[in-house]
């Protein structure tokens, strides 16, 4: 039986939190580990120093990225408790001009005068704090941020996608490196924007077009960038 309570649970706005982390990571754990690896290799003749320079561009960016997405993030939650205290302050110090502004946001909606009067007088009785929060502020449970979540999924997801072009490296050959891992990437970023589209509910045709295109111009200025400077590693 479907309720209120059960119909938004197969909804994809649930997702879209810790999905954007994790394509976010996912996305930039391939193409800047495949572009360091394609512009080592580009100025290489051995396998050793691509697989260092790899590995260690793993493991940094992947710390990296869970750091940036916490604090970013954090950032924003921290903006969100900033507006939720100066409301609690308002809605104590002058609850009739808040409840005359909660009303004209329902009105502005589309609800009669009256309506909009009386619906903002019974929601403010019911929750006043939580009202002005969700329709004031446009803060709810699907949008709040969540520092951890994000920062876990994107680190995580970075992970997973820099090892796919560690494992190209260390059994593809030497010799044209670069046009090794220019392949699997472009395979990899396919099956990214695939399942991030999928998982998502949106456009698989645009997604995939978009992943792959901007990664193959940061693989070709990174190859550009090792052929320029191509000293013999």
């Amino acid at each position: 039986m479907i309720t209120i309570d059960n119909y938004l649970d197969s909804h994809y706005i649930h997702r879209s939190n810790w999905l954007r982390a994790a394509v976010l990571g996912a996305n930039d754990g391939i193409i800047s580990i495949s572009s360091l690896a394609i512009g080592v290799a580009a100025a290489s003749a051995t396998r050793e120093p691509i697989v260092l320079a790899t590995v260690a561009g793993l493991v940094a960016g992947a710390l990296s990225m869970a750091a940036g997405e916490y604090v970013s993030v954090s950032s924003q939650t921290d903006t969100e408790k900033a507006d939720i205290e100066r409301e609690i302050k308002e809605l104590r110090e002058m609850p009739e001009e808040e409840l005359n502004i909660l009303a004209q946001i329902y009105e502005k909606r589309g609800l009669k005068k009256e309506t909009a009067r009386q619906v903002a007088i019974e929601l403010t009785e019911k929750d006043a704090l939580g009202t002005h929060i969700r329709d004031e502020l446009g803060i709810n449970e699907i949008s709040q941020a969540n520092p951890i979540q994000a920062a876990l999924a994107s680190g995580a997801a970075f992970t997973v996608g820099g090892v796919l072009p560690l494992l190209v490296i260390l059994f593809a050959p030497v010799l044209q490196m670069e046009y090794w891992l220019y392949g699997f990437t472009t395979i990899f970023l396919i099956i990214l924007g695939a399942t991030a589209a999928k998982t998502g509910g949106s456009s698989i045709k645009k997604a995939i077009l978009r992943i792959t295109i901007w990664g193959t111009i940061a693989m070709a200025l990174s190859a550009l960038v090792g052929y320029l400077f191509g000293v013999s590693v």
